[in-house]
C-alpha cells in the first residue's frame, strides 16, 4: 500500500473516531459567529480538538502552543522523510498562506513531527524551510509529541520494520487554530490552496 493510501486510511480511521467521541458535522447557526464560514460544526463544541503542547523548534527553544498560535494558524502533523503527501499538504498550505497575505490576512503554519526518531529540530527546520521558512517547524520526545497529537486527536504509527527508511501511517488533516478561539476547521489533503484561503478569511474576518 502506498504512503497516500496508508494517509487515506489513516484519516478515515481518524473521522470515524471524532465521530464516536461526538464530532458530527451538523448545521446550527444559532450562537455561533462562525457559522457562515463553517462547513459544519463540532457537536459538543470546538474544544475537543488542540490543547496545551510544548515541542522544540529548530533552533532549539522550547515552543508552547499560545506562542505557536499568534494568529490564525494552520497546523499540521506529518514527518520529514514523508515521501509524497506530507510536502504536498504543506506546500498547498504554504500557497493559501502566499495567498492570503496578498489580500492583507496574516496566517500562521506550523508543522508538528510525528516522528521524532528521525526527526530532529535541525533536520525539522531544513524540511520545513525548503517549503516555506515561514513554516514553524516543531519535534520533540516520544512523549512530546505524543501529548501534541493526542490533543489534537492525530492518528499515527511506523510502518515498517527498516529501522531507517520506515514510513509513518499518519491522519493528514489541516487544523486552522486560533488564540483565544482555538479550533475554527479542519482541511483535508484534496482541499484546493483557494479553498483553504477562502475558508482561513471567512474565519479571519470575524476574529
Amino acid at each position: 500500500m502506498s504512503t497516500r493510501s496508508y494517509a487515506i486510511a489513516a484519516a478515515a480511521a481518524v473521522i470515524v473516531g471524532l465521530a464516536a467521541t461526538g464530532y458530527a458535522v451538523m448545521r446550527d447557526p444559532g450562537g455561533d459567529p462562525f457559522a457562515d464560514c463553517r462547513r459544519g460544526q463540532v457537536a459538543g463544541g470546538a474544544a475537543s480538538i488542540g490543547g496545551p503542547f510544548t515541542l522544540t523548534a529548530a533552533d532549539g527553544s522550547r515552543v508552547t502552543e499560545v506562542q505557536a498560535i499568534t494568529r490564525p494558524t494552520l497546523v499540521y502533523f506529518g514527518y520529514g522523510f514523508c515521501p509524497d503527501i506530507c510536502p504536498t499538504d504543506l506546500s498547498r498550505n504554504a500557497l493559501a498562506a502566499q495567498t492570503l497575505k496578498e489580500r492583507g490576512i496574516d496566517v500562521g503554519q506550523v508543522f508538528v513531527s510525528i516522528d521524532p526518531a528521525r526527526d530532529t529540530p535541525e533536520a525539522v527546520g531544513a524540511f520545513t524551510g525548503a517549503i516555506d521558512p515561514g513554516i514553524l517547524g516543531l519535534t520533540g520526545s516520544a512523549e512530546d509529541v505524543a501529548g501534541a497529537a493526542k490533543a489534537y486527536k492525530v492518528f499515527y504509527r511506523k510502518a515498517g520494520d527498516d529501522p531507517e527508511s520506515y514510513l509513518m501511517d499518519h491522519s493528514t488533516f489541516t487544523y486552522l487554530m486560533a488564540p483565544g478561539t482555538g479550533f475554527l476547521e479542519f482541511f483535508p489533503s484534496d482541499a484546493t490552496p483557494e479553498a483553504v484561503a477562502d475558508s482561513v478569511a471567512c474565519f479571519a474576518g470575524k476574529l
